[in-house]
């Protein structure tokens, strides 16, 4: 049996080396209703560079990544409605919202918006206080 290329699938992007197709099963916890959702990863590893199961692992980490940080600032910060869109401002707000969920959990809060509401009651006080400069 001859092995098929990212070209004898169609697939027309620069440097892409391997194609996989991911199905993803999910049960909501509240509901019990159960999904599937069917993705495709395109990627420049080769076989030998990223097996199957390597894909998989990095998908996982990628899924951490989005969970405990992009997320959050979508969430408690609502980043996704900021109408900041100019230069480097994206980006500079983007770091001083992942710096203060770093700083929140450092000082122990597991649910930032909440410690965002706590931090706020006391704006004079409890940011510094946050950030050990009290």
């Amino acid at each position: 049996m001859q092995a098929l290329t990212v070209s004898d699938l169609g697939v027309d992007f620069p440097h892409a080396a391997q194609v996989a197709k991911v199905v993803r099963h999910r049960t909501d916890a509240k509901t019990g209703r159960q999904s599937r959702e069917t993705v495709y990863v395109i990627t420049d590893l080769t076989s030998r560079q990223a097996s199957p199961e390597r894909i998989a692992t990095i998908l996982r980490a990628h899924w951490v990544i989005e969970n405990r940080l992009h997320f959050v600032r979508d969430t408690a910060f609502r980043e996704d409605a900021s109408k900041i869109r100019t230069g480097h401002s994206p980006e500079n707000m983007a770091t001083l919202r992942s710096f203060a969920i770093n700083q929140l959990r450092d000082a122990g809060h597991t649910n930032i918006a909440a410690g965002l509401r706590t931090t706020a009651l006391r704006p004079y006080e409890r940011p510094l206080a946050v950030l050990g400069l009290n």
